[in-house]
């Protein structure tokens, strides 16, 4: 941890934290939550004046759900949001394809559906929650530039009257957007590239069969849109392509400037626009997550298509991720070698996301001839075929909510028990039929390591956790257990963001112990 102090130039102030976060979007929100929450003293600064009030991120995924309700947030966004069970395809003015969250997720999460719950609003709750545990967000406050010595991060500042000032850090964490200055700072490379079209969204208050809380995606030979349900009965975001010929500046555009042909057959009545814009959509990732004691997070590292609502909820992880593992070095749990582990985690799964979004948005907004064929005769009979399949709805209901996200190609994943390997995230199940609250991810709040025992543990494995003050939590075997993939009496050590570092089917001592000392944890 940063406790010495160092030399400044004359006139200039210092201040210390554990980590300093530049950018306060909803990935710098978490990270400094979390890390607030693991004991680690952070700073957090924005350059803007306040809280955006409009936003084009609104889906919150259940993995997300999942890492909220392991510090206490779960309730708080749930409450504010709104559920949404289903989501309809619309081909060329018929509906053509109905998936219910509900029946897709049944069993796999706490939270087996999709939360639409915007950005701004977001921001502002999480900004609450990190207020209440006595750390405020520096608004007007700008990152200018930093340097790297003797073990420590400089910081230069712009602050809210244009006074500078440098701060020491142990760590710094650029979340600070697609246009990052932390980025640019560490020369890091941001391939990629942008989509041709032109997209708005519009917040609006309509009526109609589209107005119902459902999702609702209708396709047209040149027209893409997207409807979001609001909280607020009648309100909804609206996103949708510009093409070209609307014959205007992007900034000069206005809602009457938008085509009407698939608003229409949606039957979508639009009362009132309560704000309208306009964008561009990036596919990028950065060429390094990390740069000695630097890291990149969220849209710093990686934008991509806003197809199956992934890009905060991908930032959010990261922001995770390197939380417990930030803390376990500072706090001196860990070597430094452990921070090794975020680029390799974190930047497979988001070159993964940018090539699987780049393929399905290009298909559903290209008007070439091709793929107006694919898109409006041939996709929407194979969806209503495939989604009648239920592995097949089990698979989309993982891929989009992002439980199925795993890290089995880490340094910190090691062995398999029963269809869980090493890596993956740790399956849900219930722990009594009695109590539909009691689960097996009620521990994880506790965000510590922990090994968990689905049957009986062996009295070594007993004796390892007591030595090395290692919670155990022991469960009782169920049918729905095996169900989920565990083995029963095995050994699952498990990581403080709830994946399953070591998966050992003969519930051995020796080969945990063997892992605790290889990774140096204590």
């Amino acid at each position: 941890m940063v406790t010495t102090a160092v030399d400044y130039p004359t006139g200039e102030a210092k201040r210390i934290a554990d980590v300093f976060i530049a950018g306060a979007g909803p990935t710098g929100l978490v990270l400094a939550l979390w890390l607030t929450r693991l004991g680690v003293r952070v700073r957090i600064v924005d350059k803007t004046a306040e809280p955006g009030t409009t936003s084009r991120a609104l889906a919150v995924q259940a993995r997300t759900l999942e890492l909220y309700s392991q510090i206490g947030v779960a309730e708080a966004v749930l409450k504010r949001g709104r559920t949404v069970v289903a989501a309809n395809l619309w081909v060329a003015g018929k509906k053509a394809a109905r998936a219910v969250f509900g029946d897709m997720g049944a069993g796999l999460s706490p939270f087996p559906y999709a939360l639409i719950f915007p950005q701004d609003e977001h921001e502002r709750l999480l900004i609450d929650c990190l207020s209440e545990a006595g750390v405020a967000v520096e608004r007007r406050t700008e990152l200018l530039g930093f340097e790297e010595a003797d073990g420590r991060m400089l910081l230069r500042l712009k602050r809210p009257d244009g006074a500078s000032e440098v701060c020491e850090a142990a760590y710094l964490a650029g979340c600070d957007g697609a246009h990052s200055a932390v980025r640019e700072a560490l020369k890091m490379g941001f391939p990629g590239g942008t989509y041709a079209h032109l997209f708005y969204v519009a917040d609006v208050e309509a009526s109609g069969d589209a107005m119902n809380g459902d999702v609702h995606v209708g396709l047209d030979k040149a027209d893409f849109l997207a409807v979001f349900p609001l909280k607020e009965e009648g309100r909804a975001r609206l996103v949708g392509t510009v093409r070209e010929e609307s014959g205007h500046e992007s900034d000069r555009l206005a809602w009457n400037d938008v085509s009407r042909r698939v608003i229409e057959w949606m039957h979508i009545d639009v009362a009132r626009v309560n704000w309208f814009s306009t964008y561009r959509v990036h596919h990028r990732v950065a060429d390094h997550f990390r740069k000695g004691r630097a890291f990149l997070l969220g849209d710093a590292a990686h934008i991509h298509s806003p197809v199956g609502g992934q890009g905060m909820n991908t930032g959010i992880g990261d922001a995770v991720n390197l939380a417990w593992k930030l803390a376990a070095v500072l706090h001196e749990r860990a070597k430094a070698s452990l921070l090794d582990s975020y680029e390799p985690e974190r930047i497979a799964f988001a070159r993964r996301l940018v090539a699987t979004t780049d393929q399905a948005f290009t298909g559903v907004t290209s008007s070439g001839p091709i793929a107006r064929l694919i898109r409006l005769h041939i996709a929407p009979n194979l969806i209503r075929a495939l989604f009648a399949l239920k592995a097949v709805r089990r698979f989309m209901f993982r891929t989009v909510s992002q439980t199925g996200v795993n890290y089995r190609g880490s340094s910190l994943s090691e062995g398999r028990a029963g269809a869980v390997h090493g890596g993956d995230r740790l399956p849900w199940v219930q722990t009594d039929r009695n109590r539909g609250d009691a689960d097996n991810f009620a521990p994880l709040r506790s965000l510590n390591w922990q090994v968990h025992v689905y049957g009986d543990a062996a009295p070594e494995i007993q004796a390892v956790c007591g030595v090395r003050k290692l919670p155990l939590h022991v469960f009782p075997w169920r049918r729905e257990t095996g169900r989920a993939g565990l083995r029963r009496n095995a050994v699952y050590l498990v990581r403080p963001d709830g994946y399953v570092a070591l998966a050992d089917g003969e519930g051995s001592a020796t080969v945990l112990t063997s892992y605790l000392d290889a990774r140096k944890l204590a």
